[in-house]
């Protein structure tokens, strides 16, 4: 917990220095820190230490000074004079004599700096006037300046200042020397004008009269010229007139005879253009003969050549289409062989499973068959011993069990009408005769077996009765008693079945 405390401390401490000692120097203004370190910041920023460093300023900007020689200076020609001079100088920036610069005028104002300067260069200023002619001085205020700076520099670098700029003002007397050098090269200065005014209108008039020669020579020598261009012009003209003439006479005659010629000329050409035109239109029709002649070939040949092409192409397609059936119906031949071979290996297969089956199943049918026909020949074996026994009672018990299916035939064609429509006379009803077809039918069928087999069904029915078993009121013909009551035995069971 404890370094955690300290760290914070430390952090806060150094925002607070950083806030409390950082400094931003303008471009104009030199921050000296002292202390702990010695650091110039000019136009930059930085952190000053509190308590353990200190920050001075040193201005940096132009210092205007005005410098005069207090008492006259004699010159090198003894001549006493008065200089005034502007200055500007300033604070160094090079580390050098900044450092020296702020030895000299930390915290000091720029009057106090102004003064230092001053008096240093009065002295270099009344240095250089005593080495120099007033003449030099005056006629050439730049060179007495680049010298009185010159050797102004060296003592203002050891101060830590620079000399930006020097102007002499002016030079004065108090004996009016300056003014008579003044007036003496006015004078001079007159004379040499008049000199050269005269000079200068000698040369303009001698100018002007050799101007005037040369113009008037020009201007002669141009007439001459001009009349000798004129004449040589009128030759000139007379000539070209004469072949005008000459020219046009001839023109004249050779357009007479050009035009002859050309009249002839076009006769002939006319009659040559008349035949040529004859002939290319006979030419013409030829080429317009051959040209149908042609194209009539060339239709029909196309036309044939056309039909002889949609044939060919429709032979080609039907080919090809007769072609593609084919192996089409090879393909599906061969698919339909392979599938056939892979039926009948199923179906054989099928088969023999069938065949196996069916063989085991047909043996025990056959053994079915076998015990059946045992059976059936056992009771059949049976039966005809009871047929033996009972005769004409057999008979009619085998009569009795194909009644119901007699009667089942004779009502069949009943039951396949749709739609009956009945009409009944007055005496009788169309629904009872109807309903009566069948026992009718079943009647007419027993006269009959009556009458050919000798066999009454209707007393082999009544055997069954209670008259027939109780009174024994039955009498059938052709079979004995006991063989009717075993008969009517036999037809109530068989009744009672089919109930």
């Amino acid at each position: 917990m404890v370094p955690y405390i300290i760290a914070g401390v430390v952090i806060v401490l150094v925002i607070v220095i950083i806030f409390t000692g950082y400094k931003k120097a303008p471009p104009d203004t030199a921050f000296i820190i002292s202390g702990l370190r010695k650091k110039i910041i000019i136009g930059k920023a930085s952190v000053k230490l509190p308590f353990l460093e200190r920050m001075d300023k040193l201005s940096l900007k132009l210092i205007a000074i005005d410098v005069k020689t207090t008492n006259a200076v004699p010159t090198a020609d003894y001549i006493n004079i008065q200089v005034d001079a502007a200055v500007n100088v300033k604070i160094s920036s090079e580390p050098s004599r900044l450092a020296l610069a702020a030895q000299n005028f930390l915290n000091q104002n720029t009057q106090y700096i102004a003064s230092i300067a001053r008096e240093v260069l009065e002295g270099n200023m009344r240095e250089i006037v005593g080495r120099m002619r007033l003449e030099e001085m005056v006629s050439d205020r730049q060179k007495f300046a680049n010298l009185v700076k010159e050797n102004a520099e060296p003592d203002l670098a050891a101060m830590g200042l620079d000399i930006v700029s020097f102007n002499v003002q002016n030079f004065s007397d108090g004996n009016g020397v300056i003014d008579d050098l003044g007036i003496d090269n006015i004078s001079q200065i007159k004379k040499k004008a008049a000199i050269a005014k005269a000079e200068a209108e000698k040369e303009i008039a001698v100018a002007k009269a050799d101007a005037d020669r040369q113009a008037n020579d020009a201007r002669i020598n141009s007439e001459r010229e001009i009349a000798k261009k004129n004449n040589e012009l009128a030759l000139q003209k007379a000539e070209l007139k004469k072949m005008e003439d000459t020219k046009k006479a001839e023109a004249d005659a050779a357009y007479s005879i050009q035009e002859q010629q050309q009249r002839k000329t076009i006769e002939i050409t006319t009659a040559e253009a008349s035949i040529a035109k004859q002939e290319k239109e006979v030419i013409l029709k030829q080429r317009e003969a051959e040209v149908q002649e042609k194209a009539l070939d060339a239709q029909v040949k196309k036309k044939a050549e056309a039909d002889r092409y949609a044939r060919q192409q429709q032979s080609e397609a039907e080919l090809y289409e007769r072609q593609k059936r084919a192996e089409a119906e090879k393909f599906e031949t061969e698919k339909s062989a392979m599938a056939m071979k892979a039926t009948a290996e199923a179906q054989a297969f099928a088969k023999e499973q069938d065949a196996a089956g069916i063989r085991m199943v047909g043996e025990a049918e056959a053994e079915a068959i076998r015990a059946k026909g045992l059976a059936e020949a056992e009771a059949m074996e049976k039966k005809a011993l009871a047929y033996q026994k009972y005769n004409n009672a057999a008979m009619a018990e085998m009569l009795i069990n194909v009644l119901p299916d007699i009667a089942g035939k004779i009502a069949e064609p009943l039951t396949k009408i749709d739609k009956i429509t009945i009409i009944g006379s007055g005496e009788s009803d169309g629904v009872g005769a109807v309903a009566d077809h069948v026992p009718a039918v079943m009647t007419k069928l027993f006269e009959t077996m009556k009458e050919t087999v000798g066999i009454d069904m209707s007393e082999i029915v009544k055997a069954g009765t209670y008259d027939a078993k109780v009174n024994r009121n039955i009498n059938i013909s052709g079979v004995t008693e006991e063989e009717a009551a075993k008969a009517a035995a036999q037809a109530a069971a068989v009744e009672a079945m089919r109930d």
